[in-house]
């Protein structure tokens, strides 16, 4: 299988960071926010990734090159712009094959072992997506989970990990898409699966959760 991790975001509510390296590059633990990703699907067999870059996107790649140091490989897909995700997935499908993917959001954290994200059939479902339970910055959450269906009503929160059929992207046209209006109309359809996630999930968006995770893996460590 192989795995997309998004990387384009601006990062805006990360500046000044941001300002002047890609959020994915913010260091927590000792090591950049994306190189955790990079290792944890490596550990869980993943060796073939993905990562769309815009925003400062020329140091994502002079830092993490062909993926070699990690022992991966990995292709790069360039956006003059970022595009959101379905439109960033969109460009970046002739890299990613027919196979069904994974796809991770590059500024979260997970502290967790990926072999289940990787194990996960899709059977005859367009999507697969991971939910946790609502952190106190998104008290309303996404989606709900009924069983194994995934319904567009408020409940508990999109992590941002999902495994996709390949084929629910290809007729699309290229350019900027969200992936939200994408996930209904597949709910709609009754195609959408999901799992709870348990485990350390974290959306790093703010400078303070950054702060408070560096923090905790530092004092892991110690």
């Amino acid at each position: 299988m192989k795995a997309m991790i998004l990387a384009a975001g601006r990062g805006e509510r990360m500046r000044p960071l941001t300002d002047s390296l890609p959020k994915p590059l913010l260091m927590v633990g000792g090591k950049p926010l994306i190189v955790h990703h990079i290792e944890k699907l490596k550990a869980a067999g993943v060796r073939e990734l993905v990562i769309n870059h815009a925003w400062l996107g020329d140091k994502l790649v002079a830092a993490l090159g062909d993926g070699s140091q990690f022992g991966v490989q990995i292709a790069w897909s360039a956006e003059a712009t970022a595009l959101e995700t379905a439109g960033g997935i969109v460009q970046a499908l002739p890299l990613l094959g027919d196979a069904p993917f994974l796809v991770i959001n590059g500024d979260t954290w997970l502290g967790l072992d990926y072999t289940p994200l990787v194990s996960q059939e899709l059977g005859g479902d367009l999507a697969h997506l991971w939910l946790v339970t609502n952190p106190p910055q998104h008290p309303d959450g996404d989606f709900s989970l009924e069983g194994d269906r995934v319904w567009d009503r408020p409940g508990l929160t999109f992590s941002g990990v999902g495994l996709y059929q390949a084929e629910a992207f290809s007729a699309l046209t290229p350019g900027s898409r969200k992936l939200a209006p994408l996930l209904r109309d597949w709910m709609a359809q009754g195609r959408v699966g999901g799992s709870l996630l348990t485990g350390d999930w974290r959306d790093i968006g703010t400078v303070a959760r950054l702060r408070a995770l560096d923090d905790e893996l530092v004092s892991s460590t110690n």
